[in-house]
């Protein structure tokens, strides 16, 4: 069975999007801010819930960027932790059981800590994982046995614009018509359809 994204069945995680990591991109630190505000934007017009975790202490390695900050709507938790696997804090699974979704679409840092444990983590508790390649992110310049490791364990790797069209596939058979505007409303001109570099 083909597994897909659907509006209704599917939630996001952005994992520990904080200054201390995005600070180790250098050039490309814009870009995965952008980028990341995107997503977080698309998942809110498909009212598609988003949690976020920021990394402990925060006074030391920082919140979410004021811009995706702005981007989280009401559908939106953002949660504290200390562990790298997002699920060991039993606030965060509560809350992901109240959801009653079970695909989870991941984006943030660091690929081979936070993302990749989270990502084994979510497949344990029964979750199906998708990942998006161009919205991870790490310190370390090779991430390639991480990537391979979540993989294995069943997690789909995707790009941001495969996610965006998969979506309006889902909602209106690959048009930005009539009943996608009925369910969600008028789509936003400005929202890219594809990662910026």
């Amino acid at each position: 069975m083909v597994k897909r994204i659907v509006p209704d069945r599917c939630a996001g995680a952005i994992v520990d999007v904080q200054d201390f990591f995005l600070s180790q991109l250098g050039s490309r630190r814009a870009g995965m801010e952008t980028n990341t505000a995107a997503f977080a934007r698309l998942l809110g017009y498909f009212r598609i819930p988003i949690l976020a975790t920021i990394e402990r202490p925060v006074d030391a390695k920082g919140s979410l960027p004021a811009a995706l900050a702005q981007c989280l709507g009401a559908g939106a938790r953002l949660f504290e932790k200390d562990f790298f696997d997002l699920t060991k804090e039993k606030k965060i699974r509560d809350h992901l059981a109240r959801l009653k979704r079970k695909r989870l679409v991941v984006a943030g840092c660091e690929t081979d800590v936070c993302v990749l444990q989270s990502c084994l983590g979510l497949i344990d508790l029964g979750y199906e994982v998708f990942v998006l390649e161009d919205l991870i992110f790490s310190s370390a310049r090779n991430v390639d046995a991480a990537v391979a490791r979540m993989k294995a364990a069943g997690a789909v790797f995707l790009t941001y614009k495969t996610l965006y069209y998969e979506l309006i596939q889902a909602v209106d058979g690959g048009r930005h018509g009539a009943a996608m505007r009925a369910a969600f409303g008028p789509f936003p001109d400005d929202l890219p359809d594809q990662a910026v570099e």
